[in-house]
């Protein structure tokens, strides 16, 4: 039969262990908050009938099936919805089956409608859920937001930012959502820009032609390296394109074919969208539309004319810009209080606009137009160990200040360490060591002067590490200052240092070092990750014992389509302040998990050596997964994953699980009360386990880090398998005091120490190395 665009598997899967009854911690104390979600209400008592509708003989226009069930409105009532095949109202006919005829537009034949019932839903019932989305867009389009991607923005309300080295245009809008909370269903909206160049394509690639004929560079390869990845707005239908390449020998004069005969790309604009290409000689931008797109009935291939075309989003050289970035920080990071107003002013566009009501009221919907409010818990500041038993509480979330007079918690001396230069970079190598020894003496690492070696150019750093290597294995660490930060010297460096003569490797840029005011903050931060490549920077206090911490996190390699690089790091000692770490590729449609065999034996060996015993408990935190991707994790590699704890050296060996995804990208947002009308940011150890969180997960929101501009941004953890008889108040604990454990920053950080930790790895060997480092190298955190 036809398939529905109503397909259930699109809904969440229930995760929540049987065991936890309720998922509320008690610790901290109890703060009230209020947060970017407004309730939807029913006005009435009302149920969603679901009908299937057959068409004898079979209609295979999809606009001609709905119309034809249209003649019938007064049996089925206005206040329905149908995709061609699935029926859904809130009237119940009076039968279980219901045949009608409708006569065929186009010979005036006779046709057989046959709707019979197949279920009776609850308002909150995921298709109702999905019902309510689909009206909610209805209604976005209705107060004039037009669609880009998956989200509505205002371009009537567009603005002009001028930055120094290029224009944008930002539209304003909203990240829109309507889901089953805990008791209610409620809307959550997030403030969105959409962000545009100014310029078309057509004129970057006459700018950059013009560039490369003045620097002999070849212009065709400098194009394709910006364009490919880049995605495009068109602005004749506020679509989104992925530039997958340039025909350079198609240009808008050529002919395609469609059903009314063969065609120009200049004349099809003309007469679609009115639209006058002004240059035929441009070649045309290539996009492959995505499987579920071409599966719908689009194109395989979509060509794009550059004069059409604008650049979204911001390319790596203007996020390396500051200046760009704090001009457009101004436009898009709003407070807590402006963000509020945003919100406000939004839904009530929506429920003052009188179409909008009048839909509203015969679908028995309403919408309230106020914030919601809720009570969170903030968790006690924690407890910073450096050395010499010092503590130091992390007010605010940071140390930074108190940390420059404490020692390190454990230092390991380093006594055979080489700085690499170039020769015109001399006075800086020297001023640099002069500061590293300095910073480090006050934190109790005991540092000898390098083995300084001059380089006349930057392609010898290569050669010069394997001929040091080679007659002096016992080098501790290798430092190299470098006069540029192109990514090819970078990545020799790395991959000779982590693959071929594996030693922990220190790359610093000279520019870096160029600001006087500067150089002792970054000699402080350079001489702890000189550290922490063997030693430990500071701990906080986690009772648990027996205990090993796992983060696990993926990054797309890039040198290999299809290929992605997963990062995996365990704790192996008490205080969770040692780590060991290992990488696992895998390719497309291949599930991670292979490696992680050999990872989780490695990890669990390396526990054993330093303990003395294995962990009773293991407790997996997962980052990078998609909201689609959790039917795989719990039902793919969850089982996989305690499957590799069956190693035959120790059987019998089970210990207590606990899987954790941890998700970043969410729209939630919490706010506190501030002065009068005012709203500030959620402290630090802000705890959300209830109201926003959902029935089918053990779930909560943790707010870890203090923002010192626009909303901080909390992160979601959701517990999708647990053994481990944690209590919901121990889990909320950990994590958040695992959030102060990444040694790169004296403050807390967004995701549990792991986390970040394999993120870096996973970086590192996608970006630069992309082959398996040397196991020599696993129990030092030489990523940093």
């Amino acid at each position: 039969g036809r398939r529905s665009n109503y397909d259930p598997s699109m809904f969440d899967p229930h995760t929540r262990p049987d065991h936890i009854v309720s998922k509320q911690g008690t610790g901290g104390h109890p703060i009230s908050l209020q947060c970017n979600f407004f309730p939807l209400s029913c006005t009435r008592q009302w149920c969603l009938y679901q009908y299937r509708v057959d068409y004898a003989p079979e209609v295979d226009h999809r606009g001609a099936r709905k119309g034809m069930l249209k003649d019938h409105e007064e049996l089925i009532g206005k206040v329905f919805m149908f995709d061609g095949t699935m029926l859904f109202t809130t009237k119940k006919l009076e039968q279980k089956e219901t045949v009608v005829f409708s006569k065929r537009r186009t010979d005036g034949s006779n046709v057989q409608l046959t709707i019979s019932l197949t279920n009776e839903l609850p308002p909150s019932s995921p298709f109702s859920i999905q019902i309510y989305n689909i009206l909610f867009r209805w209604v976005l389009e209705k107060i004039g937001m037009k669609q880009v991607g998956r989200n509505f923005y205002n371009p009537s309300m567009s603005f002009t930012v001028k930055c120094q080295r290029v224009d944008f245009e930002l539209w304003p809008g909203f990240v829109t959502s309507i889901l089953q909370y805990e008791k209610n269903v409620l809307l959550c909206a997030e403030v969105s820009h959409k962000l545009m160049r100014k310029d078309s394509v057509l004129d970057i690639l006459r700018q950059m032609y013009r560039e490369c004929s003045q620097r002999g560079r070849d212009f065709k390869q400098e194009m394709e390296r910006f364009l490919v990845g880049q995605i495009v707005l068109t602005r004749y239908n506020n679509k989104t394109y992925r530039i997958d390449g340039v025909e350079w020998d198609l240009n808008v004069g050529m002919k395609f074919e469609r059903k009314s005969g063969p065609i120009s790309y200049a004349e099809y604009f003309k007469e679609q969208y009115n639209i006058t290409i002004r240059d035929t000689n441009q070649p045309l931008l290539l996009s492959r539309p995505k499987k579920s797109e071409i599966r719908k009935g689009g194109l395989e291939v979509v060509h794009l004319v550059p004069e059409l075309c604008t650049v979204t989003g911001l390319t790596d050289e203007l996020r390396a810009d500051f200046n760009t970035m704090k001009t457009l920080a101004t436009y898009t990071k709003q407070g807590p209080t402006k963000r509020k107003d945003a919100l406000t002013s939004f839904i009530r566009r929506i429920t003052g606009n009188a179409e909008v009501e009048k839909r509203f009221a015969e679908w028995g919907l309403r919408f309230e137009d106020r914030i919601l409010e809720l009570k969170g818990r903030v968790l006690d500041a924690e407890a910073i160990m450096f050395g010499e038993n010092k503590q130091v509480l992390s007010r605010d979330a940071s140390w930074d200040q108190e940390f420059r007079r404490q020692r390190l918690l454990r230092c390991v001396d380093l006594h055979e360490w080489v700085l690499i230069y170039c020769s015109r970079d001399k006075r800086c190598a020297e001023d640099f060591v002069k500061k590293i020894c300095q910073v480090s003496r006050n934190m109790g690492f005991r540092m000898a002067p390098p083995t300084p070696i001059e380089i006349q150019s930057d392609q010898m750093f290569q050669k010069t590490i394997k001929e040091l290597m080679g007659r002096n294995p016992r080098i501790q660490l290798i430092c190299c200052l470098l006069p540029s930060n192109r990514k090819d010297r970078y990545d020799a460096i790395k991959k000779v240092c982590c693959v071929d003569m594996p030693v922990p490797s220190q790359v610093v840029l000279s520019r870096t070092l160029s600001k006087p005011q500067r150089v002792m903050s970054i000699a402080t931060k350079i001489a702890i990750q000189m550290n922490c490549k063997g030693g430990e920077a500071w701990a906080v206090k986690i009772p648990l014992k027996e205990c090993m911490i796992i983060g696990i996190d993926t990054y797309h390699d890039s040198s290999q389509k299809g290929r992605s690089c997963g990062g995996f790091v365990a704790s192996i000692n008490t205080t969770y302040t040692r780590w060991y770490s290992n990488v696992t590729f895998q390719h497309s449609g291949v599930e991670l998990i292979d490696g992680l065999k050999r990872c989780m034996k490695g990890a669990l060996q390396k526990y054993s050596q330093v303990n003395g015993q294995l962990p009773a408990r293991i407790v997996i935190y997962r980052d990078g997964v998609g909201d689609g991707q959790l039917d795989v994790v719990k039902d793919y590699e969850i089982p996989q994953l305690l499957d590799c704890l069956k190693i035959p050296q120790y059987q019998g060996y089970t210990p207590n699980v606990s899987f954790i995804v941890v998700k970043k990208r969410v729209n939630a947002r919490f706010f506190a009360p501030g002065r009068g009308s005012e709203l500030t940011n959620a402290p630090p150890g802000t705890i959300i386990d209830d109201t926003v969180t959902r029935p089918e997960w053990y779930d909560f929101f943790v707010v870890s880090q203090s923002v010192r501009e626009g909303t901080v941004s909390p992160t979601h953890y959701n517990v999708v398998y647990d053994t481990s008889t944690l209590k919901p108040d121990h889990m909320q604990r950990l994590t958040y005091k695992l959030c102060h454990l990444y040694y790169n920053w004296p403050g807390t950080i967004r995701v549990p120490a792991p986390c970040l930790y394999a993120h870096k790895i996973a970086f590192l060997v996608g970006q630069s190395i992309h082959n398996p480092v040397s196991t020599e190298l696993s129990d030092k955190l030489y990523f940093l």
